[in-house]
Order: C-alpha cells, then sequence, then structure tokens
C-alpha cells in the first residue's frame, strides 16, 4: 500500500522555490510582524480597543461590526483580519522552506513556530476584548507580537545563511557583552508596555482599569534604560573596533546607532507635545526597528558557513522521488 503523503511533500515534490525567494518569504513576515505591531498600536490609539465588543464574533449577534459601531467597530475588525493576512505570509514561509531542497528542518520549525505565536496571540487578544482591555492582557498581547518579531527575525537570519555549527566571530567577552545589550532591550520593551499599561491612552473612550503605577515614574525608568541600551551599544562599537571584528558586525551596531538616534528624538518630541497618537504610533514602530537591529547585532557575531545555493545539476526533488519509486518497484521482494 503506498505512503500518503501530506500536502507539504506534494508540494515540494512539483515546487523547488529557489534560495533567494526562501529568503525574501522570511523577509516579508518580518515586515508583516512589524506591521502587527503598529496596527495593534493604532487600535489602541484610536481607542477602538473594545470596537469589537466581544470575541472571536464582533458582537453577540454578528460576526462583522455594523454600521452603529462606526469607525472604531472598523477598525478593530480591520486589526483582526489583518491576521489572516500574517498567516498567509507565515504559510507562505513555511511551503517555501518545506520545499526547497536540501530540506532544512531549522527553516520549517522556525516558521511553525512563528504560526503558533500567531494562534495564540489571537487567543490573547480575544482574552483582551473579554478581559474590557486588562492593561496586563494588553501589556502581554504586544510583547506575544514582539517575540513574534524575534521568531521572524531568525527566520529571516537562518534563510540567508548554512547549518555549519555556529561560529563566533569575537572573542566570548564580546559575545557577552552582546547578550547584555539584548537583555537591557528586552527590559525596555517590558518597561516600555507598561508605561503603556499605566498610561492616558487606554484604548477605549470609556474608563479603562489602568496598571497601578506612577506614569511620571515608570516613563523615567523607561528612559533609564534607553541610557543603558545606549550606552552598551557603545561600548560594544569601540570593542568592536578594537578586537578588529569583521565589518559587518560594525555597520550592524552602527545602523542601531541610528535606530536609536530617530527613536530617542520621538520620544522627546511625543513626551513634550503630551503624546499625541500620531507620535506614539511611529515610537511603536521605532520600538520594533530597535529590537530588529539589536537582534541583528547579536547574531552578525556568530557564522553558520555559507548558504547551499541553487544547483542547476541537482537533480529536481520529484525526479529524485521517482527514482526511489522506481528502486522500490524493481528490488526483489523478501
Amino acid at each position: 500500500m503506498p505512503n500518503t503523503l501530506n500536502p507539504l511533500e506534494l508540494i515540494a515534490r512539483r515546487w523547488q522555490p529557489s534560495a533567494a525567494f526562501v529568503r525574501r518569504a522570511a523577509l516579508a513576515t518580518v515586515v508583516m510582524a512589524v506591521i502587527i505591531v503598529v496596527t495593534g498600536g493604532a487600535v489602541r490609539l484610536s481607542q477602538s480597543g473594545l470596537g469589537c465588543s466581544t470575541w472571536p464574533k464582533c458582537t453577540p449577534e454578528s460576526l462583522t461590526p455594523t454600521a452603529a459601531m462606526g469607525i472604531n467597530g472598523l477598525i478593530e475588525f480591520g486589526n483582526r483580519m489583518l491576521t489572516y493576512v500574517l498567516c498567509a505570509f507565515v504559510g507562505m514561509f513555511i511551503i517555501a522552506a518545506r520545499a526547497r531542497h536540501p530540506r532544512r528542518r531549522s527553516l520549517t520549525r522556525l516558521g511553525w513556530a512563528q504560526f503558533w505565536i500567531v494562534m495564540l496571540n489571537a487567543v490573547i487578544g480575544g482574552v483582551t476584548v473579554l478581559t474590557g482591555l486588562n492593561p496586563y492582557i494588553v501589556s502581554s498581547h504586544f510583547l506575544a507580537a514582539t517575540g513574534l518579531l524575534t521568531v521572524a527575525v531568525l527566520s529571516w537570519k537562518r534563510a540567508g545563511e548554512g547549518d555549519e555549527e555556529p561560529r563566533d566571530l569575537v572573542a566570548r567577552p564580546v559575545r557577552q557583552l552582546t547578550w547584555l545589550l539584548v537583555a537591557a532591550t528586552a527590559v525596555l520593551t517590558v518597561v516600555g508596555s507598561a508605561v503603556t499599561g499605566a498610561g492616558p491612552h487606554a484604548g477605549d473612550a470609556k474608563k479603562v482599569h489602568r496598571i497601578p503605577l506612577d506614569w511620571q515614574e515608570i516613563t523615567q525608568l523607561h528612559v533609564d534604560f534607553v541610557y543603558i541600551v545606549v550606552g552598551l551599544s557603545v561600548a560594544l562599537w569601540f570593542t568592536l573596533r578594537a578586537v578588529k571584528a569583521p565589518a559587518a558586525p560594525r555597520r550592524t551596531v552602527l545602523e542601531l546607532f541610528a535606530c536609536l538616534g530617530a527613536q530617542g528624538v520621538i520620544g522627546y518630541v511625543q513626551y513634550f507635545l503630551g503624546l499625541p497618537e500620531i507620535v506614539i504610533g511611529l515610537h511603536m514602530l521605532g520600538s520594533a526597528l530597535v529590537w530588529i537591529c539589536v537582534l541583528r547585532v547579536f547574531l552578525s557575531l556568530r557564522d553558520r558557513g555559507p548558504l547551499q545555493e541553487d544547483n542547476p545539476e541537482a537533480p529536481a526533488p520529484s525526479e529524485e522521488h521517482e527514482a526511489l519509486d522506481a528502486q522500490v518497484v524493481s528490488a526483489p521482494s523478501r
């Protein structure tokens, strides 16, 4: 009895994506993860967090928003529908990674990790609505989106490198400095979500419970961690120069400087202008870009060998399977 093939195996037999296509598919998931972070912020900043009053339906009687719900219902429902678009991009990456020959299980695992994080965050989003925008759940919703962005960046990096064992390009103390940078930026992101939970933009025009923290003090803590991240970045830059590290890691640190500088300007503008919504939205975009830059700095300090690019002389997967099938048929029975 012939073995039953799953759909991904069937696709892999008939389609051979290029290495460049897999990399572009991985990059698309990074872009979509950033869009999800920004549009999630737009829902909160436009006071549309409860635009749909329940979940998974928009209202107890309707799956979609009604005319009486106005623009807030459309914004909230539109953000929900964007999850399906995100799933489509993640699905494309999974299919491309699976169909690529030779098969790289690390890429498909990262793709499935993205899918399950999207599913988890959809549930968290539903709990957010059902709990009336509980600030702790709202913060976890944002942090889960940041987790998705993290895995997407890892997928993008892995799609462009080989499968050798990681080899450090710098001494261990320098790598430890990058670990500190990643940890400090992660804490900065968590504290930033606490600022959101304690701040004035609750996500709905009605009175919504806030995290019981002094907003000014938690904002100052957030700024303190900004200085820590900047200080670690400067220290890393001079360290990489001192140890004559390759040009690529030093270039990624310069990219991080640019993002931190822009983010700092946006942060001060939003503070002195009284937290205008559009500037806060830019600050959320900047937060995602800073996190991407920090991850790129960390990942640039190790090497996994060259990527096996397309080999026109290699047999296509379908041809290999046909050859194997012919061998099985011609093999004598025992």
